[in-house]
C-alpha cells in the first residue's frame, strides 16, 4: 500500500496533467463599476412572459396550451425579443444582458430560493453565509465615509443580511421613500449636547469588548449609524429636489424607489437592493399562480417604466457605466397553465438581467429550449452569476472570507461570464 506522502504526489501530478490537458487558463478579467443597484423582483418572474418569450400559448383552451402569456416585439439588437409589456426597455437592449441560462436544482420554495439567490449557497447547518451586498459592502466600503455602504429598499431578512461577517457589513433599511431610514434623526428634544451626554455615559460600558467580537461589530456598526444620523445624509431622500417631469418619468412608487437609488449612488452608498411590488399590485406579486397571471402585465409594465428610467438617467448623468444594475428573482416558472390559469416554480431555467456596469453588452447570453424548460446553450448557474457581478465590481470572486478561522471563496466555484468582459 502507498504511503501517504506517495499518495499526494501522485494527486498533485495527475492534476498538473489535466490542467496541461486542457490548456492555460485565461486571466480573470475585473471591471470598473463603482456601485450596484439590485433590482428584486420577489415571487418568482415568468421569463418567457418577460425577457425570454417563445410561442404563444392559450391558458383558456381546453387543455391548454403551453407558451408564452404576451406577443413578443423586436428590440434594439436584432435577433433579440421581449414581450410587448417591456416596449420602453426594447429600445435600451444595447446597454442590457440578458441571462436566458441561469438554473439552479434547489426546491422551488421562495425562501430557500430567494437565499440561495442571495448568498450564492443553498442554507447550512453551522455557517451563516453572507448576501452578495453584504460581501460588496465588506469588500469595496462605501464611497463616501458619510453613507452606508449597503442599503436596502424594502424589508428585512436573514437572506440580505452579512451572515459570518458581522453587523459592519449589514445594511441600512427603509420601506418609505419619503421618510428614509427610521432612526437616523434625533427626535426634537434631544439636542447634540445630550445625545453627547448619553454616548459618554456609555462609552465605559463599550470599552469592555474585545475587539473583533459580536458586541464589538454591532458597536462599531452604530458608531457609523450615529454619525450619519442627521440633515446631511437624510438629505438623499428628499425627492421633491428632482425635476417634476423626471420624477413622473420614473412611474409609481416602484419607480420613485428607483430615483432613490440613483440618488444614493451619487450620495456614494455602494450597493443598493431594491424591492418591487412590496403592495402586490396584482394580487399575487410576482408569484403568479391562478388568477395572478390576469394582472401580470401590470406588473411588467411598471418594471418596463422604472428600469428604463433609470437607464436613461444614469446615463444621463454620466453613471451608467459606473453603475451596474440587476435584476434579480428567485426562479422562473414554466411555460405551461396550471388549472387556475397561472403558472408554478421553476429553477431548471429562467432569467436573471444585468445592465450598464461598463460591461460588453450581448442583449442576451445562453439560450433555452423551445419552452424555457431547459438550458440549451451557455448555461449559468447562480455561483458564475455572483462571481460575474462580483467581477464587474472589481472583486475577485475566488478570494477567500474568513468564517472565524475557517476560509470561505467569496462565490461557491463561480466563473464571470467572459464574454461579458471582452
Amino acid at each position: 500500500m502507498p504511503s501517504r506522502r506517495t499518495f499526494l504526489k501522485l494527486a498533485g501530478s495527475a492534476s498538473l496533467t489535466t490542467a496541461a490537458a486542457s490548456g492555460p487558463t485565461a486571466p480573470l478579467k475585473l471591471g470598473k463599476a463603482e456601485h450596484c443597484i439590485f433590482i428584486w423582483l420577489g415571487g418568482g418572474m415568468a421569463q418567457i412572459d418577460t425577457f425570454d418569450p417563445k410561442i404563444l400559448g392559450d391558458a383558456t383552451s381546453k387543455p391548454s396550451k403551453a407558451g408564452s402569456y404576451y406577443p413578443s416585439i423586436e428590440t434594439a439588437v436584432p435577433g433579440i425579443r421581449l414581450t410587448e409589456h417591456l416596449s420602453q426597455t426594447a429600445k435600451l437592449m444595447e446597454r442590457v444582458t440578458v441571462c436566458r441560462t441561469v438554473n439552479h436544482r434547489i426546491i422551488d420554495e421562495h425562501a430557500f430560493a430567494t437565499n440561495l439567490v442571495h448568498t450564492g449557497r443553498t442554507i447550512s447547518g453551522n455557517v451563516i453565509y453572507p448576501s452578495i451586498g453584504s460581501i460588496v459592502a465588506h469588500e469595496r466600503g462605501a464611497a463616501n465615509p458619510d453613507v452606508p455602504a449597503y442599503m436596502l429598499i424594502g424589508y428585512p431578512n436573514v437572506s440580505r443580511g452579512p451572515g459570518f461577517l458581522g453587523a459592519k457589513s449589514g445594511f441600512v433599511y427603509l420601506t418609505d421613500t419619503e421618510s428614509g431610514p427610521a432612526g437616523f434623526t434625533r427626535p426634537a428634544d434631544v439636542s447634540p449636547e445630550r445625545a453627547a451626554a448619553r454616548a459618554s455615559l456609555l462609552s465605559p460600558l463599550q470599552t469592555r469588548f474585545p475587539k473583533g467580537s459580536t458586541p464589538s461589530e454591532y458597536q462599531e456598526a452604530q458608531a457609523d449609524a450615529l454619525r450619519m444620523a442627521g440633515p446631511d445624509f437624510m438629505r438623499n431622500f428628499r425627492l421633491t429636489e428632482e425635476p417634476g417631469t423626471l420624477r413622473q418619468r420614473y412611474g409609481g412608487e416602484f419607480g420613485q424607489r428607483c430615483l432613490l437609488a440613483r440618488r444614493l449612488v451619487q450620495a456614494g452608498v455602494r450597493f443598493i437592493e431594491v424591492s418591487h411590488n412590496l403592495n402586490f399590485i396584482n394580487g399575487t406579486g410576482w408569484d403568479t399562480h391562478n388568477q395572478g397571471q390576469l394582472q401580470q402585465h401590470g406588473l411588467i409594465r411598471e418594471l418596463d417604466t422604472a428600469f428604463s428610467a433609470l437607464l436613461e438617467d444614469l446615463e444621463h448623468q454620466r453613471l451608467l457605466d459606473k453603475t451596474l444594475i440587476v435584476i434579480g428573482t428567485e426562479f422562473g416558472r414554466p411555460a405551461a397553465f396550471d388549472g387556475g390559469g397561472g403558472r408554478g416554480h421553476q429553477g431548471t431555467a429562467f432569467s436573471l438581467v444585468l445592465a450598464g456596469g461598463g460591461l460588453n453588452h450581448q442583449g442576451a447570453y445562453g439560450a433555452t429550449d423551445d419552452l424555457c424548460k431547459l438550458p440549451v446553450e451557455n448555461p449559468v448557474s447562480i455561483p458564475d452569476f455572483h462571481a460575474t457581478i462580483h467581477a464587474a465590481l472589481g472583486i475577485n470572486p475566488a478570494k477567500e472570507l474568513l468564517d472565524g478561522s475557517r476560509p470561505i471563496p467569496i462565490t461557491d466555484g463561480g466563473v464571470p461570464i467572459a464574454r461579458l468582459f471582452s
